[in-house]
């Protein structure tokens, strides 16, 4: 994708931050696009705030530089979609943070599921639930009205993920293994996949360190493919996290008044994106009883786009500004 307009002030600075890396745009007010940059994940539990906003920092530099922006403020407004801002409260936290580094005359942060929403959907309307290392789901409206979940894991009433997936696959291999529960093939298929021969081993390779635990969300892709193989236990779980995909989405709907309206639920993450022909079929079955009129879609897009056009969206940008950005992003 090539950017243009060179040396002019941005009327957007989208930022989208999850845990792993940080994409950022500088976009005009006619959807085009200035300058972009790419940094490390945003942990600001991990490092404390500012330490994770010099993160982005770097980011929007390496934007600003290909817009040949020497100084801020680089732009009219920031749309900051970012992971771990998970409540309202973290929200207006990270509000006042990034208005203190003065990279726009307007800031404005939200959960960074908003952006993989706001990169499906033509207009602010509808709902997403993204499913990744974790899970979680938020729906918003054009006047504004949104509605979303605390989804800070099992404190908050979650289940699913990657990672949870991978815990529960665990934790019924090892219980098929020594006898506690039911047979299943994860008890093969898991240590395997790390060359071990028993779910023994593999539990003793986790708890010494030998494998590192943030290899554990490789056991994700195990289950969907043991679940394929018709495997009951791993279908289970397959079906469970289609039961808590769809309870989300019509929950979030119902807060909207969507329910039973036309209206697209949009389906994201890396676990989602995936395509798993038994877990989409199950979420289409059960939302066709549930939300007959719901439109799924799997979104494909970069979710700084859904953070650009969120920008768009504040600044009352020009009729066909966010067509064009689709478009740019569209075209790579």
């Amino acid at each position: 994708m090539g950017v243009s307009g060179a040396g002019t002030r941005a009327a957007v600075l989208a930022i989208d931050a999850g845990n792993s890396k940080t994409d950022v745009a500088l976009i005009g007010a006619d959807g085009s696009v200035l300058g972009t940059g790419r940094g490390g994940g945003f942990q600001p539990p991990v490092v404390g705030v500012e330490a994770a906003l010099d993160v982005l920092g770097a980011a929007v530099a390496a934007a600003a530089g290909e817009a040949r922006l020497d100084r801020a403020p680089y732009a009219a407004h920031v749309a900051a979609c970012l992971a771990n801002a998970d409540l309202p409260v973290e929200e207006a936290e990270l509000t006042a943070a990034l208005e203190r580094r003065g990279w726009a005359g307007t800031t404005e942060v939200r959960n960074d599921t908003f952006a993989i929403l706001r990169a499906g959907v033509d207009e602010p309307r509808g709902v997403a639930v993204v499913c990744g290392a974790g899970i979680n789901c938020v729906g918003m409206l054009p006047d504004g009205r949104t509605a979303r979940f605390p989804a800070i894991g099992r404190i908050s009433g979650d289940w699913g993920g990657g990672g949870g997936l991978a815990e529960e696959a665990m934790w019924f291999a090892a219980r098929a293994e020594d006898g506690r529960g039911e047979p299943t093939e994860l008890a093969r298929a898991l240590p395997a996949h790390f060359g071990l021969p028993t779910m023994y081993a593999l539990i003793e390779a986790l708890h010494l360190g030998r494998i590192p635990g943030g290899r554990r969300h490789e056991l994700t892709p195990v289950l969907f493919a043991v679940a394929a193989a018709g495997d009951a236990v791993a279908r289970a779980l397959v079906h469970r996290l289609a039961d808590e995909v769809v309870a989300l989405s019509t929950v979030a709907l119902g807060r909207l008044d969507l329910l039973d309206e036309e209206a697209p639920v949009v389906l994201g993450g890396s676990v989602l994106a995936a395509r798993h022909p038994d877990l989409d079929g199950r979420i289409a079955e059960l939302l066709a009883v549930k939300a007959p009129k719901a439109e799924v879609r799997v979104v494909s897009a970069p979710p700084v786009l859904g953070a650009a056009l969120l920008g768009l969206d504040r600044v009352g940008a020009a009729a066909g500004a966010a067509a064009r950005l689709r478009e740019l992003y569209a075209a790579g």
